[in-house]
This record gives C-alpha cells, sequence and structure tokens, in this order.
C-alpha cells in the first residue's frame, strides 16, 4: 500500500464506486471527507486525488469548497500532485481557479455520446461515441485560465477537460460507474498513466503488510473477538489467529436467534479446523426470556445489544481469570463501507434502523480497537478469506443481520415462532444450494409473517402462519434487486416448508428492489 490514490467525498452516491474502480486497476486507494484538513492530506503522500461528485452547486451557501492549496501539493519528487475531478469535482475545480459555473438550461440526466477530442492520457484507449452517465444540474461555461477541453458532448460542449502544463484533469460525467462504457479504462488511466502507480496492490498484498502491522501492534498482549460465524468476523479471526496465535480469543455468543445448526457449527470450524481459541457462551434462556413478547423491531435491537454487552462482559472476565491478564485488544470485523459512512463530511447518513455489532461495545470496557479490514470491500474480504484457507462455506456465506432471527418474525417473539422460522430458513437455504442457486443470490432468507391465512391440509381447514421468502441479487448490499428464482423450484421450497413444518400454510416471495425497499424486512 505505498502506492496510494486519494479520493475526497463530496457527497455522491457514487464516492465508493470510485475507490472499487482505482482498486480494480490494482492501486490502493482510500476515502477523505472533503473537508480533511490539508496537512493531513499531505502527510499521506498521495500519488494523486480524485474530487468526487456531490448534490450541491458551488454557489449554496453550505457547499463544500475546494481548499486552493489542494492544487499546490506535491509529491515527493518534487512534482506537482495530479487532480481529477468528476462532477462536481470538476466544477469545485474550475469554481476556486476563476472558471465559471452556471445552471444549465435543462438537467442532463442519463447516457451521452462522448466526442473525444484529445485521445491521449485520461482519454487514451476511449472511443470517439461511446456512452457516459451524466448526472448534473450545473456545467461549466468558462474554463479557468490554463485548461482546455479535451471532450464534449451535444449538451455539455465541455464534457472532459485537463490543464496545459500540469497533471489537473476533470470530467462532467460519472466513469466510476457501469453505465459509462469506458469508465474503467478512465479511471486506469488517471491512476497508471498520469500518477505513475504500478498497478500492483492486490488483497494478497494486503494479508502479509497486515499480519506484520498486527504483530508490531499486539506485542505480547492478548486479543479479544467477537465472532458471529459470518464472512467478517470469520476471515478476521483466522488473519488475526495466522498473526498472533494463542494471543487471540474468540468469543461466540448463543443469543437464541441463530440460525439452525449455527451454533454447533461455529464451534467445530474453529475449534477443529483452525484450532483457535474459542470461548462459546450459551446465553439463549437469557436473551429469549428478555426477547419474549417484543414486536418493535428497534426494541429488539436495543435488548439484544445491550444484553450482549453483558454476557460479552462476562466472557471477557472469563477469559481474563483463564489468561491470568485481562486482555488489551477488542477485534473487529468492520468494513470499509461502515468507515466511509461514518466520516462524509455531512454526518452519517439518516438511520434507516439501528445495526447491532461489536462496535455497539461501550468504552467503559476499556478496549484498543484492531479492526484489520476497515480499509476492505466485503468482495475483497472474501478473497482474503480464500487466501487464508477459510472453507468456502464462510467465505460465500450470505451476510446476517445481527440481531438474527428476531427481526425476521414480524410481530412477537416467542420460541414456537423461532422453531418455525428456523426450519423454513433451512429447507430454503438447502434447496438453494442443492440446486447449485446459493451463490448466484447474495442474500437469502424467510421471514414469518404476523399473519394467518386459511388453508386446506388433509380436507380439514386450517389457520396458520405465511412465510415469506427473500432472494436479492447484488455487489455490495448498497443496492438490490430481487432474484429471478425458477417458478418451479420456487414451488417447490413452498411445498416442503407447508408439508414439514407445522404452523405454516401458505409462502409468498419478495419482489421488491432496494431502493424503495430495504433487503431485510426489519
Amino acid at each position: 500500500m505505498d502506492q496510494l490514490l486519494l479520493i475526497l467525498d463530496f457527497g455522491s452516491q457514487y464516492t465508493q464506486l470510485i475507490a472499487r474502480r482505482v482498486r480494480e486497476a490494482g492501486v490502493y486507494s482510500e476515502i477523505l471527507p472533503c473537508t480533511a484538513p490539508i496537512d493531513t492530506i499531505r502527510a499521506r503522500a498521495p500519488e494523486g486525488i480524485i474530487l468526487s461528485g456531490g448534490p450541491c452547486s458551488v454557489y449554496d451557501d453550505d457547499a463544500p469548497q475546494l481548499d486552493p492549496q489542494l492544487l499546490e501539493l506535491t509529491r515527493p519528487d518534487g512534482s506537482p500532485t495530479p487532480v481529477l475531478g468528476i462532477c462536481y469535482g470538476l466544477q469545485a475545480m474550475a469554481h476556486v481557479g476563476g472558471g465559471a459555473v452556471q445552471r444549465a438550461e435543462r438537467r442532463e440526466f442519463g447516457r451521452a455520446h462522448l466526442r473525444v477530442d484529445t485521445d491521449e492520457d485520461l482519454l487514451a484507449g476511449v472511443p470517439a461515441g461511446s456512452s457516459v452517465w451524466m448526472s448534473h444540474g450545473d456545467h461549466l461555461t468558462q474554463l479557468p485560465d490554463g485548461y482546455d477541453v479535451i471532450a464534449h458532448t451535444d449538451n455539455a460542449p465541455i464534457a472532459a477537460v485537463r490543464h496545459d502544463d500540469r497533471p489537473y484533469y476533470g470530467v462532467q460525467f460519472h466513469p466510476e460507474v457501469v453505465h459509462t462504457d469506458h469508465g474503467r479504462q478512465i479511471l486506469q488511466n488517471f491512476a497508471l498513466r498520469i500518477c505513475g502507480c504500478d498497478g500492483s496492490w492486490t488483497p494478497a498484498s494486503f494479508v502479509e503488510e497486515k499480519i506484520d502491522d498486527i504483530r508490531a501492534q499486539v506485542g505480547d498482549d492478548h486479543v479479544i473477538l467477537g465472532l458471529s460465524g459470518g464472512v467478517d468476523s470469520s476471515v478476521a479471526a483466522v488473519l488475526l489467529h495466522r498473526a498472533i496465535g494463542d494471543q487471540l480469543t474468540c468469543i461466540f455468543v448463543n443469543n437464541g436467534v441463530l440460525r439452525k445448526g449455527e451454533w454447533e457449527q461455529v464451534q467445530t470450524t474453529f475449534r477443529d479446523h483452525f484450532e483457535i481459541r474459542l470461548q462459546a457462551v450459551d446465553a439463549s434462556q437469557r436473551f429469549l426470556d428478555r426477547l419474549e413478547g417484543v414486536t418493535d423491531p428497534e426494541e429488539k435491537r436495543v435488548l439484544i445489544g445491550n444484553t450482549f454487552i453483558d454476557v460479552f462482559d462476562e466472557a471477557t472476565d472469563a477469559v481474563a481469570e483463564e489468561l491470568g491478564v485481562r486482555p488489551r485488544f477488542l477485534a473487529q470485523g468492520t468494513l470499509y463501507p461502515d468507515v466511509i459512512e461514518s466520516i462524509s463530511f455531512k454526518g452519517p447518513s439518516a438511520t434507516i434502523k439501528t445495526h447491532h455489532n461489536v462496535g455497539g461495545l461501550p468504552e467503559e470496557l476499556n478496549f484498543d480497537i484492531i479492526e484489520p479490514f476497515r480499509e476492505l470491500f466485503k468482495d475483497e474480504v472474501r478473497t482474503i478469506g480464500d487466501l487464508l484457507g477459510v472453507p468456502k462455506a464462510i467465505v460465500g456465506r450470505h451476510p446476517f443481520p445481527g440481531p438474527g432471527l428476531a427481526i425476521r418474525i414480524l410481530g412477537p417473539i416467542s420460541r414456537g415462532a423461532l422453531q418455525k422460522l428456523r426450519e423454513a430458513d433451512a429447507i430454503f437455504i438447502e434447496e438453494l444450494h442443492r440446486h447449485e442457486l446459493y451463490d448466484k443470490t447474495w442474500q437469502a432468507f424467510a421471514v414469518l409473517l404476523p399473519v394467518q391465512t386459511v388453508g386446506v391440509m388433509g380436507d380439514e381447514r386450517t389457520y396458520e402462519s405465511v412465510c415469506a421468502l427473500r432472494a436479492v441479487t447484488s455487489v455490495d448490499g448498497m443496492t438490490a434487486d430481487w432474484a429471478r428464482l425458477p417458478h418451479e423450484f420456487l414451488a417447490h421450497v413452498s411445498n416442503r416448508i407447508v408439508n414439514e413444518i407445522p404452523g405454516i400454510n401458505r409462502c409468498v416471495y419478495d419482489v421488491s428492489s432496494k431502493p424503495p425497499a430495504t433487503i431485510e424486512w426489519e
């Protein structure tokens, strides 16, 4: 990670995609808020800087502005630091440089055909007339001194620009989205041709560097990790164990709302396969007693989170007694999207629903935090899991919410409802595997609805629960589409659930996308 590209976030919904595209070009990238102090940026010594798009007009009272000193930064060899402005980023560059930005006569949103005037440097290998994705209300009407137009569209006479003698570039469109045909090429041109990066970064190179970092950070101390059995915490546990061995203790809590067989499976995998020190705590009775009859999803989350804190604290005391010393570090499987959301210049996103994870532990537990994956996306963590030999059953596992099955029961929590849902979910997942559909979906699960319907079974009337099946396709969970599973498959799953699980007499399939829906129902 010696070669770094920094991305300054001006509030674009596509900022994470810029980071992904740069990493796909083999260059390590990180995102900082556009309000990051110039000294912070200078200290990172980036090979180049990308300015993201954003929803504001440069003339809005609260619009984020570009620090003019950014265009005066130099690299260690004394050369100017290359800068690429995307959409609002370009407008911010032009505005600070004395150019003119005005409201366009008509907002340009969607595909446009790029007319390349200069097919070198930034636009090398980009065919004339290729599609680009526009999403802007303002546009440049006058360039700052020293800049030239290198591409245009029918509606945007200034679609791409470059400086005459400094490595400053800008595009009015969004190269990071898939709708821009050669957007990857443009970002790769900036990273490799203009910034001079060698394109050698891979998740594999990340592993060895991170192992060295963890060893240096931990020294002779001990680390505990809250293990859920999901991809992020599991791969983090294996990485930490590779780095520090028995100085790591994982704590796995049975909260009573795990999937079928999960309590046994996680223990077997980590004790027997990886030989990782594991403290398994069956607190299911305590959790279920507190959840009994609770219907509000936020109350479920709070109860589970608070109970988890109590149990985790007690388990930590037990680990400390066994080791003869209290662990100094707490490891978490925090991923980069979580970090990005918390550092946006606009502040954290509106809370759609409270997320429970180990990161909710209170400060009085007094740990130093280790987050080995805070710079990575989930697909990169899966790659690392493969490199570390984590079983495919874990690496390829669908995401599972911290509150578990509790938020997949849309109604009061009871042991009976959990039993029905656990069995229905197990049948759905089992059949997805059997029909080789599991890896073709990003997430799939069953939901128990607070609805009862009339049915007929064995010539008798029934009045029982409804089970909803949900399966989506996605890249990172930020957006998702419902999975087009074969009708014959859905009919087979429905038939098994209704016939094998007492208390369910009807199945429905969710065909909502995100947005406007979320992936989970609660």
